[in-house]
């Protein structure tokens, strides 16, 4: 298994339209566009598997698969 730490960062869409912010406290920041906090939330990962809860509820998840981040349909890298 790899740390979580080891995802912690930005990874961003190859048209830098959607960033989203791994904290190392466990806590992520998404833009979109010009909106720089479009979403806020919590995350954990437990092995290359992200499961995002956003502070209005909303929920999601993802894979890391090779140094890339699949999510919700979006493909992002660092």
């Amino acid at each position: 298994m790899t740390p979580a730490e080891d995802f912690t960062g930005v990874w961003v869409t190859a048209d830098g339209h959607i960033r989203h912010e791994l904290l190392p406290n466990g806590r992520y920041v998404e833009a979109r566009g010009t909106r720089e906090r479009a979403y806020e939330g919590r995350y954990e990962i437990n092995g290359t598997h992200i499961e995002y809860w956003d502070d209005t509820g909303f929920t999601a998840d993802g894979n890391f698969v090779d140094g890339v981040l699949y999510h919700a349909g979006m493909v992002l890298r660092r």
